[in-house]
């Protein structure tokens, strides 16, 4: 038969075109028309007649045309596949659960973003004088954050709605507002509005808190938020956690600060070791009761200068100039089956007590600055897995020639010792908390009983 014909091509090599042709076209028409195309009996061939003068195609260029359409074929396959992929890609998906709010992710992992509220309901009973009583929302949060691009390219944004939450003639709702990239172990960059790496329990979130307030010892002498540029890392040099850090440098005005300031600007470094390997450390408390002990120990300083803050980067904003402020803490935490603690040393010093000047009507005016340091310690235990009992002692001390109102604060309030009870409904997502505090000082005859009861949830 024509197609078992044997030929020989230039170099003398035998092959069968015809064989191996026939086989080509029986894949092409699988995989064009299906399987049944295979089994179609092949068209007979026309005979060749003497004097026909039709050029005929050679077996070797219908091998070469089928070769070219199978090409086609199989690119064609390859971009509708492209193509699948890529409308595949263009999908979301969307998860929720309580306490970490609504997230939505694209497919490709180029964007996702979740949405949160957090709500706290406080209630309040004082006793000094006379009993007084106060029911309020206490804080009221709207977090959004997630990643653009890739995931290493973060952003967050919390905006706060609470009375608590705003400034003395500062309307600005902002909080937090920043962007990060994080592909980089040992050098992690963020820039934006946030905590200033300063002191463990001021970066704890609020959210996060064992006792229903922070101590009075980070309110006064916290760094707190800022706007500047953050390098650090919480895995230094690869080391399983081990090592952290964190270099800030920024405005010195503390957030939300608008128009020209006085050159200068604060600059913090902050050192962190966790012997044993990281953990749950921005959180108060022991929720985990895992059976490893857990450690770690930070130390920090910073210095402001040309600040126009009373309290550095917080408190009333100073008209007859600028101070320079100088800062030092030290903290530790300690996790162990259920039982935590918290401890902290803070210091700030301003270069100068006092400001003098005139006011605008001529008369002679002095500001002061606030200077002092202190400590606290924070303990508390699991005795159920939603049950915490939790206690602290916060002792707050003023320099000699400092604000007088920082030496009366100390006199009459400076020492507090109380403690508390935690229903965990859903770890510190979902919490009831109550606690009470004896309020005292270096007058014996002024003090003050603090009862508080609050909800706090976040959606």
């Amino acid at each position: 038969m024509r197609a078992a014909t044997i030929q020989r091509d230039a170099s003398g090599n035998r092959k069968s075109v015809h064989a191996h042709a026939a086989l080509v076209l029986a894949i092409t028409a699988v995989l064009v028309h299906g399987p049944a195309a295979a089994q179609e009996p092949e068209a007979a061939q026309p005979s060749e007649k003497p004097g026909d003068t039709t050029p005929t195609v050679s077996s070797e260029e219908r091998l070469a045309q089928v070769e070219q359409q199978l090409r086609q074929l199989q690119s064609q396959r390859e971009a509708e596949q492209k193509q699948a992929a890529e409308e595949k890609k263009k999908g979301v998906s969307v998860s929720a659960s309580p306490g970490k709010g609504l997230t939505v992710t694209t497919d490709d992992g180029r964007f996702g973003m979740t949405i949160r509220a957090r709500a706290q309901l406080r209630e309040t009973l004082a006793r000094e004088d006379k009993t007084t009583n106060e029911i309020n929302v206490k804080t009221l949060r709207l977090i959004t954050q997630g990643h653009v691009l890739n995931p290493d390219l973060k952003y967050n944004i919390q905006l706060a709605f609470g009375t608590n939450d705003f400034e003395t003639g500062n309307p600005s709702p902002i909080f937090d507002a920043f962007v990060e990239y994080t592909r980089v172990r040992d050098l992690n960059v963020r820039a934006g509005q946030y905590f200033v790496p300063f002191d463990r329990a001021r970066t704890i979130r609020e959210f996060a808190l064992q006792l229903v307030d922070r101590q009075q010892v980070v309110q006064e002498l916290t760094l707190d938020r800022d706007v500047g540029l953050m390098l650090y890392s919480n895995d230094l040099g690869g080391l399983n956690g081990i090592l952290g850090y964190h270099l800030f440098i920024g405005g010195g005005e503390g957030r939300n600060r608008f128009g020209g300031q006085a050159t200068g600007g604060i600059y913090v470094a902050r050192l962190v070791l966790r012997p044993w390997g990281p953990f749950d450390d921005d959180q108060e408390g022991d929720l985990q009761r895992l059976p490893k002990p857990r450690l770690a120990i930070g130390l920090a300083g910073a210095y402001n200068q040309n600040t126009n803050r009373q309290r550095s980067t917080t408190g009333n904003t100073l008209t007859l100039g600028t101070l320079d402020y100088r800062h030092a803490a030290a903290d530790v935490v300690f996790k162990h089956s259920g039982f935590s603690f918290l401890g902290e040393v803070v210091l700030r010093k301003a270069g100068s007590d006092f400001l003098d000047g005139t006011s605008a009507t001529g008369t002679p005016l002095r500001e002061y600055s606030r200077s002092g340091w202190g400590y606290f310690f924070q303990a508390g235990y699991l005795v159920h897995p939603l049950v915490e009992v939790a206690a602290r002692w916060d002792q707050l001390f003023a320099f000699e020639g400092t604000d007088p109102a920082l030496i009366k604060q100390v006199d009459t309030q400076g020492k507090q010792v109380g403690g508390g009870v935690n229903v965990y409904l859903n770890g510190h997502a979902f919490k009831l908390q109550t606690d009470y505090f004896y309020i005292f000082g270096n007058d014996p005859s002024v003090h003050r009983h603090v009862v508080r009861l609050q909800l706090d949830a976040s959606f």
